[in-house]
Protein backbone atom coordinates (compact mmCIF):
# COMPACT_ATOMS: atom_id res chain seq x y z
CA UNK A 1 0.00 0.00 0.00
CA UNK A 2 2.91 2.35 0.96
CA UNK A 3 4.68 1.20 -2.30
CA UNK A 4 1.93 1.97 -4.26
CA UNK A 5 0.65 5.76 -2.79
CA UNK A 6 3.85 7.61 -4.38
CA UNK A 7 3.59 7.94 -8.50
CA UNK A 8 6.54 6.77 -10.16
CA UNK A 9 8.22 9.58 -12.05
CA UNK A 10 8.60 9.70 -15.75
CA UNK A 11 12.27 8.98 -17.00
CA UNK A 12 13.54 10.81 -20.30
CA UNK A 13 15.91 8.73 -22.36
CA UNK A 14 19.29 9.74 -22.58
CA UNK A 15 21.56 8.54 -25.49
CA UNK A 16 24.02 6.07 -25.40
CA UNK A 17 26.72 8.47 -25.88
CA UNK A 18 25.88 10.40 -23.31
CA UNK A 19 25.32 7.56 -20.91
CA UNK A 20 28.81 6.56 -21.36
CA UNK A 21 30.18 10.26 -20.52
CA UNK A 22 27.89 10.55 -16.89
CA UNK A 23 29.37 7.25 -15.70
CA UNK A 24 32.66 8.14 -16.19
CA UNK A 25 31.86 11.07 -14.65
CA UNK A 26 30.61 9.36 -11.84
CA UNK A 27 33.40 7.02 -11.91
CA UNK A 28 35.59 9.99 -11.28
CA UNK A 29 33.48 11.41 -8.53
CA UNK A 30 33.33 8.41 -6.29
CA UNK A 31 37.32 7.37 -7.09
CA UNK A 32 37.93 10.76 -5.88
CA UNK A 33 35.31 9.88 -2.94
CA UNK A 34 37.36 7.07 -1.81
CA UNK A 35 40.71 9.11 -2.20
CA UNK A 36 39.84 12.01 0.25
CA UNK A 37 38.79 9.45 2.35
CA UNK A 38 41.86 6.83 2.32
CA UNK A 39 44.65 9.45 1.99
CA UNK A 40 43.95 10.24 6.15
CA UNK A 41 45.30 6.71 6.67
CA UNK A 42 48.31 7.18 4.71
CA UNK A 43 49.28 10.55 6.70
CA UNK A 44 48.21 9.17 9.78
CA UNK A 45 51.97 9.02 11.05
CA UNK A 46 53.47 12.35 9.91
CA UNK A 47 50.13 13.84 11.49
CA UNK A 48 50.44 12.09 14.46
CA UNK A 49 54.10 13.80 14.94
CA UNK A 50 53.22 17.19 13.93
CA UNK A 51 49.91 17.71 16.24
CA UNK A 52 51.32 15.39 18.85
CA UNK A 53 48.63 13.17 18.84
CA UNK A 54 47.73 10.05 20.91
CA UNK A 55 46.86 6.98 19.41
CA UNK A 56 42.56 6.90 20.19
CA UNK A 57 43.10 10.35 18.61
CA UNK A 58 44.65 9.01 15.58
CA UNK A 59 41.98 6.16 15.59
CA UNK A 60 39.44 8.84 16.07
CA UNK A 61 40.29 10.77 13.58
CA UNK A 62 40.71 7.97 10.77
CA UNK A 63 37.53 6.29 11.48
CA UNK A 64 34.60 7.10 13.80
CA UNK A 65 34.73 10.68 13.18
CA UNK A 66 34.21 10.22 9.56
CA UNK A 67 31.82 7.18 9.89
CA UNK A 68 29.58 8.12 12.38
CA UNK A 69 27.90 11.21 10.20
CA UNK A 70 28.85 9.16 7.21
CA UNK A 71 26.76 6.01 7.75
CA UNK A 72 24.15 7.86 9.22
CA UNK A 73 23.45 11.33 7.15
CA UNK A 74 23.33 9.11 3.96
CA UNK A 75 19.45 8.26 4.46
CA UNK A 76 18.34 12.11 5.39
CA UNK A 77 20.16 12.82 2.41
CA UNK A 78 18.72 9.88 0.17
CA UNK A 79 15.31 11.15 1.29
CA UNK A 80 15.82 14.27 -0.06
CA UNK A 81 17.16 12.59 -3.59
CA UNK A 82 14.05 11.06 -4.07
CA UNK A 83 12.17 14.16 -5.02
CA UNK A 84 15.18 17.14 -5.64
CA UNK A 85 17.42 17.06 -8.47
CA UNK A 86 20.28 14.03 -8.08
CA UNK A 87 23.28 15.96 -9.86
CA UNK A 88 22.56 18.88 -8.07
CA UNK A 89 23.06 16.80 -4.69
CA UNK A 90 25.76 14.89 -5.84
CA UNK A 91 27.42 18.77 -7.01
CA UNK A 92 26.99 20.00 -3.40
CA UNK A 93 28.53 16.77 -1.71
CA UNK A 94 31.49 16.61 -4.16
CA UNK A 95 32.04 20.41 -3.05
CA UNK A 96 31.65 19.97 0.63
CA UNK A 97 34.12 17.07 0.89
CA UNK A 98 36.64 17.91 -1.20
CA UNK A 99 36.59 21.55 0.75
CA UNK A 100 36.77 20.42 3.92
CA UNK A 101 39.39 17.99 2.94
CA UNK A 102 41.14 20.92 1.95
CA UNK A 103 40.67 22.12 5.03
CA UNK A 104 42.33 19.62 6.78
CA UNK A 105 45.92 20.72 5.56
CA UNK A 106 45.09 24.11 7.21
CA UNK A 107 44.35 22.39 10.63
CA UNK A 108 46.65 23.35 13.80
CA UNK A 109 44.89 21.02 16.56
CA UNK A 110 43.01 17.78 16.96
CA UNK A 111 39.53 19.79 17.57
CA UNK A 112 40.05 21.22 14.53
CA UNK A 113 41.16 18.29 12.08
CA UNK A 114 38.37 16.55 13.69
CA UNK A 115 35.75 18.48 12.64
CA UNK A 116 36.96 19.09 9.19
CA UNK A 117 36.79 14.45 8.65
CA UNK A 118 33.51 15.10 10.12
CA UNK A 119 33.24 17.57 6.85
CA UNK A 120 34.68 15.12 4.76
CA UNK A 121 32.02 12.65 6.13
CA UNK A 122 29.02 14.79 5.56
CA UNK A 123 29.95 15.25 2.51
CA UNK A 124 30.56 12.26 0.79
CA UNK A 125 27.24 10.90 2.60
CA UNK A 126 25.33 12.33 -0.35
CA UNK A 127 27.02 10.93 -2.84
CA UNK A 128 26.62 7.39 -3.81
CA UNK A 129 22.12 6.85 -2.73
CA UNK A 130 21.75 9.76 -5.25
CA UNK A 131 24.62 8.29 -7.71
CA UNK A 132 22.66 4.83 -7.70
CA UNK A 133 19.42 6.41 -8.13
CA UNK A 134 20.52 8.04 -11.00
CA UNK A 135 22.67 5.29 -12.67
CA UNK A 136 19.32 3.16 -12.63
CA UNK A 137 17.37 5.80 -14.13
CA UNK A 138 19.94 5.98 -16.87
CA UNK A 139 20.30 2.46 -18.11
CA UNK A 140 18.25 -0.10 -19.01
CA UNK A 141 17.35 -2.80 -16.81
CA UNK A 142 19.77 -5.50 -18.04
CA UNK A 143 22.65 -3.47 -17.68
CA UNK A 144 22.25 -2.36 -14.07
CA UNK A 145 24.73 -4.20 -12.47
CA UNK A 146 27.48 -3.79 -15.29
CA UNK A 147 26.82 0.28 -14.66
CA UNK A 148 26.85 0.01 -10.85
CA UNK A 149 29.81 -2.12 -10.98
CA UNK A 150 31.54 0.31 -12.86
CA UNK A 151 30.95 3.07 -11.05
CA UNK A 152 31.95 0.92 -7.70
CA UNK A 153 35.04 0.23 -9.22
CA UNK A 154 35.94 3.87 -7.79
CA UNK A 155 36.54 2.08 -4.70
CA UNK A 156 39.65 0.42 -5.67
CA UNK A 157 41.00 2.98 -7.38
CA UNK A 158 40.05 5.56 -5.10
CA UNK A 159 41.67 3.56 -2.09
CA UNK A 160 44.92 2.76 -4.12
CA UNK A 161 45.10 6.50 -5.69
CA UNK A 162 44.52 7.82 -1.99
CA UNK A 163 47.79 5.51 -0.52
CA UNK A 164 50.04 6.43 -3.44
CA UNK A 165 49.54 10.23 -4.15
CA UNK A 166 49.13 10.78 -0.43
CA UNK A 167 52.25 9.13 0.35
CA UNK A 168 54.32 10.44 -2.48
CA UNK A 169 53.05 13.93 -2.26
CA UNK A 170 53.51 14.09 1.80
CA UNK A 171 57.18 12.57 1.22
CA UNK A 172 57.60 15.51 -1.16
CA UNK A 173 56.17 18.40 0.26
CA UNK A 174 54.59 17.36 3.46
CA UNK A 175 51.25 15.75 4.38
CA UNK A 176 49.55 19.33 4.35
CA UNK A 177 49.68 19.95 0.78
CA UNK A 178 49.21 16.05 0.35
CA UNK A 179 45.22 17.47 1.82
CA UNK A 180 44.73 20.23 -0.48
CA UNK A 181 46.20 18.00 -3.59
CA UNK A 182 43.75 15.30 -2.43
CA UNK A 183 40.63 17.82 -1.87
CA UNK A 184 41.60 19.95 -5.54
CA UNK A 185 40.05 17.79 -8.00
CA UNK A 186 37.15 17.13 -6.02
CA UNK A 187 35.72 21.12 -6.44
CA UNK A 188 36.46 20.73 -10.26
CA UNK A 189 34.21 17.86 -10.44
CA UNK A 190 31.56 19.14 -8.38
CA UNK A 191 30.73 21.81 -11.20
CA UNK A 192 31.08 19.03 -13.48
CA UNK A 193 28.48 16.69 -11.72
CA UNK A 194 26.36 19.87 -11.16
CA UNK A 195 26.00 21.33 -14.90
CA UNK A 196 26.43 18.33 -17.07
CA UNK A 197 24.79 15.48 -15.52
CA UNK A 198 20.97 15.39 -16.33
CA UNK A 199 18.14 14.53 -13.95
CA UNK A 200 16.01 12.25 -16.28
CA UNK A 201 13.08 12.46 -14.23
CA UNK A 202 10.44 14.11 -17.02
CA UNK A 203 8.93 16.02 -14.47
CA UNK A 204 8.14 20.12 -14.48
CA UNK A 205 9.03 21.86 -11.28
CA UNK A 206 5.01 21.85 -10.20
CA UNK A 207 5.23 18.41 -10.59
CA UNK A 208 7.77 17.73 -8.58
CA UNK A 209 6.59 19.56 -5.99
CA UNK A 210 3.72 18.18 -5.76
CA UNK A 211 5.35 14.76 -5.87
CA UNK A 212 7.85 15.85 -2.81
CA UNK A 213 3.59 16.62 -0.91
CA UNK A 214 3.04 13.08 -1.82
CA UNK A 215 6.52 11.26 -0.77
CA UNK A 216 5.67 8.87 1.71
CA UNK A 217 7.54 8.55 5.32
CA UNK A 218 10.75 7.25 6.59
CA UNK A 219 9.38 4.99 8.03
CA UNK A 220 6.86 3.86 5.37
CA UNK A 221 9.57 3.41 3.26
CA UNK A 222 11.25 1.42 6.05
CA UNK A 223 8.10 -0.77 6.56
CA UNK A 224 7.85 -1.22 2.32
CA UNK A 225 11.89 -3.06 2.89
CA UNK A 226 10.74 -4.53 5.70
CA UNK A 227 8.34 -6.47 3.16
CA UNK A 228 11.25 -7.18 0.47
CA UNK A 229 13.17 -10.28 2.48
CA UNK A 230 16.10 -10.17 -0.81
CA UNK A 231 16.91 -6.89 0.19
CA UNK A 232 17.85 -8.06 3.92
CA UNK A 233 19.35 -11.60 2.84
CA UNK A 234 22.02 -9.50 0.37
CA UNK A 235 22.85 -6.54 2.80
CA UNK A 236 23.69 -8.68 5.89
CA UNK A 237 25.72 -11.18 3.43
CA UNK A 238 27.52 -8.10 1.45
CA UNK A 239 28.05 -6.84 5.25
CA UNK A 240 29.79 -10.22 6.05
CA UNK A 241 31.64 -10.34 2.78
CA UNK A 242 33.32 -7.12 2.77
CA UNK A 243 37.01 -7.72 3.52
CA UNK A 244 40.19 -6.29 2.50
CA UNK A 245 40.18 -5.18 -0.82
CA UNK A 246 42.88 -3.79 -3.12
CA UNK A 247 44.90 -3.29 -6.45
CA UNK A 248 44.31 -4.54 -9.43
CA UNK A 249 42.43 -7.59 -8.66
CA UNK A 250 39.64 -5.42 -6.88
CA UNK A 251 38.45 -3.61 -10.08
CA UNK A 252 38.70 -6.52 -12.06
CA UNK A 253 36.67 -7.94 -9.65
CA UNK A 254 33.85 -5.38 -9.28
CA UNK A 255 33.50 -5.15 -13.46
CA UNK A 256 33.44 -8.80 -13.73
CA UNK A 257 31.06 -9.16 -11.27
CA UNK A 258 28.13 -6.94 -12.41
CA UNK A 259 29.07 -8.42 -16.30
CA UNK A 260 28.17 -11.75 -14.60
CA UNK A 261 25.44 -10.76 -13.17
CA UNK A 262 23.81 -8.96 -16.27
CA UNK A 263 24.63 -11.71 -18.79
CA UNK A 264 23.70 -14.54 -16.32
CA UNK A 265 20.20 -12.65 -14.81
CA UNK A 266 19.06 -11.69 -18.68
CA UNK A 267 18.15 -15.57 -18.17
CA UNK A 268 18.28 -16.19 -14.88
CA UNK A 269 17.46 -13.09 -12.19
CA UNK A 270 18.34 -15.58 -9.35
CA UNK A 271 22.37 -14.94 -11.13
CA UNK A 272 21.85 -11.74 -9.26
CA UNK A 273 22.85 -13.56 -5.92
CA UNK A 274 24.34 -16.55 -7.20
CA UNK A 275 27.55 -14.86 -8.60
CA UNK A 276 28.15 -13.48 -4.93
CA UNK A 277 26.96 -16.41 -3.13
CA UNK A 278 29.71 -18.50 -5.10
CA UNK A 279 32.42 -16.27 -4.71
CA UNK A 280 31.53 -16.10 -1.10
CA UNK A 281 32.45 -19.26 -0.49
CA UNK A 282 35.16 -19.91 -2.72
CA UNK A 283 37.16 -17.28 -0.66
CA UNK A 284 37.31 -19.18 2.46
CA UNK A 285 40.10 -21.72 1.29
CA UNK A 286 42.13 -19.19 -0.76
CA UNK A 287 42.26 -17.48 2.23
CA UNK A 288 42.67 -19.73 4.85
CA UNK A 289 45.96 -21.41 2.85
CA UNK A 290 47.06 -17.72 2.62
CA UNK A 291 46.99 -17.07 6.21
CA UNK A 292 48.92 -20.37 6.40
CA UNK A 293 51.81 -19.76 4.64
CA UNK A 294 54.77 -18.98 5.72
CA UNK A 295 55.79 -17.49 1.91
CA UNK A 296 54.89 -13.72 1.54
CA UNK A 297 54.99 -13.93 -2.04
CA UNK A 298 52.67 -16.96 -2.18
CA UNK A 299 50.48 -15.44 0.24
CA UNK A 300 49.78 -12.02 -1.70
CA UNK A 301 49.20 -13.73 -4.80
CA UNK A 302 46.45 -15.59 -2.99
CA UNK A 303 45.20 -12.36 -1.18
CA UNK A 304 45.15 -11.01 -4.79
CA UNK A 305 42.73 -13.32 -6.03
CA UNK A 306 40.62 -12.71 -2.79
CA UNK A 307 40.67 -9.26 -3.41
CA UNK A 308 39.32 -10.25 -7.12
CA UNK A 309 36.43 -12.56 -5.63
CA UNK A 310 35.61 -10.39 -2.58
CA UNK A 311 34.78 -7.08 -4.83
CA UNK A 312 32.17 -9.58 -7.17
CA UNK A 313 28.85 -8.77 -5.06
CA UNK A 314 28.88 -5.09 -6.07
CA UNK A 315 27.34 -4.80 -8.79
CA UNK A 316 24.68 -7.69 -8.31
CA UNK A 317 24.12 -6.39 -4.91
CA UNK A 318 23.71 -2.72 -5.65
CA UNK A 319 21.43 -3.49 -8.82
CA UNK A 320 19.48 -5.89 -6.78
CA UNK A 321 18.59 -2.82 -3.89
CA UNK A 322 17.48 -0.71 -6.59
CA UNK A 323 15.65 -3.08 -8.72
CA UNK A 324 13.48 -4.73 -5.74
CA UNK A 325 11.68 -1.23 -4.75
CA UNK A 326 9.34 1.88 -6.67
CA UNK A 327 11.66 4.44 -8.50
CA UNK A 328 10.67 6.42 -5.75
CA UNK A 329 12.35 4.87 -2.92
CA UNK A 330 15.67 3.80 -4.70
CA UNK A 331 17.86 6.46 -3.01
CA UNK A 332 16.23 5.68 0.63
CA UNK A 333 17.63 1.26 -0.24
CA UNK A 334 21.02 2.40 -1.34
CA UNK A 335 21.70 4.38 2.28
CA UNK A 336 19.68 1.80 4.27
CA UNK A 337 22.08 -0.93 2.38
CA UNK A 338 25.35 0.90 2.65
CA UNK A 339 24.28 1.51 6.71
CA UNK A 340 24.17 -2.46 7.14
CA UNK A 341 26.74 -2.94 5.20
CA UNK A 342 29.24 -0.62 6.77
CA UNK A 343 27.89 -1.38 10.30
CA UNK A 344 28.61 -5.04 9.61
CA UNK A 345 31.78 -4.99 7.57
CA UNK A 346 33.61 -2.00 8.43
CA UNK A 347 31.98 -1.28 12.51
CA UNK A 348 31.87 -4.97 13.32
CA UNK A 349 34.08 -6.47 11.28
CA UNK A 350 37.55 -5.51 12.84
CA UNK A 351 36.28 -5.36 16.38
CA UNK A 352 35.30 -9.02 16.32
CA UNK A 353 38.95 -9.92 14.56
CA UNK A 354 40.29 -7.74 17.33
CA UNK A 355 38.59 -9.53 20.12
CA UNK A 356 39.40 -13.06 18.39
CA UNK A 357 43.24 -12.14 18.38
CA UNK A 358 43.26 -10.37 22.01
CA UNK A 359 41.94 -13.68 23.35
CA UNK A 360 44.01 -16.15 20.88
CA UNK A 361 47.02 -14.43 21.88
CA UNK A 362 46.71 -14.22 25.81
CA UNK A 363 44.12 -16.75 27.17
CA UNK A 364 45.01 -19.49 24.58
CA UNK A 365 48.55 -18.38 24.38
CA UNK A 366 49.75 -18.41 20.59
CA UNK A 367 51.42 -15.12 20.87
CA UNK A 368 50.66 -11.47 18.77
CA UNK A 369 51.40 -13.00 16.09
CA UNK A 370 49.69 -16.33 15.64
CA UNK A 371 46.59 -14.94 17.60
CA UNK A 372 46.28 -12.22 14.58
CA UNK A 373 46.78 -14.82 12.04
CA UNK A 374 44.28 -17.57 13.58
CA UNK A 375 41.34 -14.64 14.08
CA UNK A 376 41.57 -13.86 10.68
CA UNK A 377 41.20 -17.36 9.69
CA UNK A 378 38.30 -17.69 12.26
CA UNK A 379 36.98 -14.63 11.03
CA UNK A 380 36.78 -16.07 6.82
CA UNK A 381 34.71 -18.81 7.52
CA UNK A 382 31.66 -16.21 8.05
CA UNK A 383 32.20 -16.46 4.24
CA UNK A 384 29.54 -19.54 4.58
CA UNK A 385 27.19 -17.49 6.41
CA UNK A 386 27.19 -14.82 3.36
CA UNK A 387 27.06 -17.87 1.32
CA UNK A 388 23.51 -18.91 2.76
CA UNK A 389 22.19 -15.70 2.90
CA UNK A 390 22.53 -15.19 -0.94
CA UNK A 391 21.68 -18.19 -1.67
CA UNK A 392 18.74 -17.80 0.16
CA UNK A 393 17.73 -14.76 -1.72
CA UNK A 394 17.42 -16.85 -5.07
CA UNK A 395 14.09 -17.78 -3.68
CA UNK A 396 12.72 -14.62 -3.36
CA UNK A 397 14.44 -12.19 -5.65
CA UNK A 398 11.86 -13.07 -9.08
CA UNK A 399 8.85 -12.37 -6.90
CA UNK A 400 10.76 -9.83 -5.22
CA UNK A 401 11.77 -7.46 -8.55
CA UNK A 402 9.53 -4.70 -9.15
CA UNK A 403 11.46 -2.82 -12.13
Amino acid sequence: MAQAATPSPVIAPVSTAYRRYALWVLLIIYTLNFLDRQVVNILAEPIKRDLGLADWQLGMMTGLAFAIFYTVLGIPIARIAETKNRPHIIGISVAAWSAFTVLCGFTQNFWQLILARIGVGVGEAGCTPPAHSLITDYVPKEKRASAIAFYSIGTPLGTLAGMAMGGLVADAYGWRVAFMVAGAPGLVFALVAAFTLVEPRKKLAAEMAARASSQISFAAALAVLATKKTFWLVALAAGLALGLIGGTAGVIGAWLGGVFADRLGAKDLRAYVTVPAIASVITIPIFVVAMSLDAPMAAISLLAINALLGTLWYGPVYATAQSIVDPALRATASAVLLLIINLIGLGLGPLVVGLLSDILAGPVGLGEAQGVRWALILSATLGLVAFALFWAARKTIRDEMVS
